[in-house]
């Protein structure tokens, strides 16, 4: 903004994918009735201990790698003392000064990153909801494996925030860690922001921005706040330290609570959890898991098989996607083709469904034979389609699609001539127009043709004898 600069950080909170909870074994899954998934550890009840989640710490660890963070040999598990009901123990086991990694970067930009300054493992806390009869609370997410993410002051620029969060979870997604599902709550950000002068180099009073709910909604809240605070400067006032709550519907921030009265959390060394000590074979094997990272696999398959950039940045976009093409072009795909059909058709299809690559009733093996199909000319594009659209709900093979349907290629001209011949005598305007040089009005007998053959007549065929037809009518 015109003579301030920007400062932006942000906490971003990922829920690890594990089964349970990181310090019991309720189970996690993403809806469920209220206070349906809870363990007496959860609530903190007398003489109960926590046992870490193994899952967890390699989630975590894989999470870090993935944007270059150094483990850290020893860390400590701590207690974050608050008072709500959403932990009825009163506090929250967290890492504070001895955290699980150190360091790393996010893309924020052309030639521009944003430091990592730690990544830490905690527990989730519950959800309190307010209504008329007062506070409810559901304990369904207390316990909850999280791993925080927290940058450095680096970002400058709202569009910088929103490249980061994206940037971020097509990581975090890729490594296995997570799905990030800001909808569900799998992956939640906070914001921090400040103005100072520019040339300045001491950041300005920094305001804390909470109930963001999509990566685009940061931006949104960030630009917001950006405006507000650049008038509340110009005009001679003063950016008071507070949590602003986000309201999307309107289009502003609000005032939750000063920052001057924060909590004390009185953190400690959890006396209940040993040290967590990880050795550099842990360490390896974690990264192993992750293998080829976003980047690396858009390289390689503009290497291997001369896609555009943009067709690698869709398959790159979450792993199964690369993998499912990568399977179809093993299975004689052309990779072109592969990544279309994929993209433009196969995945939008499943989102309708509410199905995902899992679940797909189109593997990678019948849709590269689809794709042979056409390519050989026993389907035409419009049958092609039809043929798709039918192994969508039935599992079948694409032969067998072909066999269900009746369809399959015409390229006899003998089969196609008595055809051809009605759409002549029908459409006779067109026909003159196509005899007098106007190739546009082919495409009428053309289209008639196909109505009668449901798609089925070779293109290059019916052209053929629509013209040599036309021509010894003249």
């Amino acid at each position: 903004m015109t003579g301030y600069t920007t400062v932006i950080g942000l906490e971003v909170h990922v829920q690890l994918g594990t089964e349970s909870k990181l310090f019991s074994p309720a189970p996690v899954a993403a809806l469920g009735a209220p206070n349906t998934r809870v363990h007496h550890v959860d609530i903190g009840l007398p003489g109960v201990l926590p046992r870490p989640n193994l899952r967890a710490i390699e989630l975590a660890t894989r999470a870090a790698l993935a944007i270059g963070g150094e483990i850290q040999l020893y860390s400590e598990f701590a207690r974050k003392h608050y008072f709500y009901p959403d932990l009825p123990k009163g506090y929250q086991i967290s890492q504070f000064d001895l955290p699980l990694a150190l360091g790393g970067s996010v893309p924020i930009g052309t030639n521009r990153t944003c430091r990592i300054h730690r990544l830490h493992v905690e527990e989730d806390a519950g959800k309190l909801t307010h209504s008329a009869i007062g506070t409810l609370v559901d304990l369904n997410r207390a316990g909850v494996a999280l791993a925080e993410i927290v940058s450095e002051p680096d970002i400058r620029d709202p569009r910088e925030a929103h490249t980061f969060l994206r940037h971020l979870r097509e990581v975090i997604r890729f490594a296995g860690v997570s799905d990030c599902d800001m909808e569900l709550g799998s992956m939640r950000c906070d914001a921090n922001i400040s103005l100072m002068p520019v040339g300045s180099d001491t950041f300005g009073t920094k305001v804390e921005l909470k109930n963001l709910n999509s990566i685009k909604m940061v931006q949104r809240a960030l630009e917001y706040e950006e405006r507000r605070q650049t008038a509340m400067l110009a005009g001679g006032g003063k950016v008071i330290s507070e949590t602003r709550g986000w309201h999307d519907e309107i289009g502003e921030s609000r005032s939750m609570r000063s920052k001057e009265n924060a909590p004390d959390y009185r953190y400690l060394p959890d006396p209940d959890l040993p040290p967590l000590v990880v050795d550099e074979a842990f360490i390896a094997a974690q990264r192993a898991q992750i293998g080829e990272l976003p980047q690396q696999r858009r390289d390689r398959y503009q290497e291997a098989y001369g896609l555009s950039g943009q067709d690698v940045t869709a398959l790159a976009q979450d792993r199964k996607v690369g993998d499912y093409f990568e399977t179809a072009v093993a299975a004689g795909a052309d990779a072109k083709a592969a990544c279309n059909w994929l993209i433009e058709d196969l995945l939008p299809a499943l989102r309708t469904r509410h199905l995902d690559l899992d679940t797909s009733p189109i593997t990678p093996s019948a849709l590269a034979e689809l794709l042979a199909l056409l390519a050989d000319k026993t389907l035409t594009q419009k049958t092609s389609r039809l043929v798709f659209e039918h192994l969508l709900s039935s599992v079948v093979s694409p032969k067998q699609a072909i066999a269900d349907l009746g369809l399959g290629r015409i390229a006899d001209p003998a089969e196609l001539q008595p055809l051809v011949n009605e759409a002549i005598a029908e459409k006779p305007e067109a026909a003159r127009a196509v005899a007098e040089g106007k190739d546009r009005a082919i495409d009428a007998l053309k289209g008639l043709v196909m109505r009668k053959t449901r798609g089925r007549a070779d293109p290059e065929v019916l052209d053929s004898l629509l013209r040599t037809t036309i021509a010894g009518n003249s």
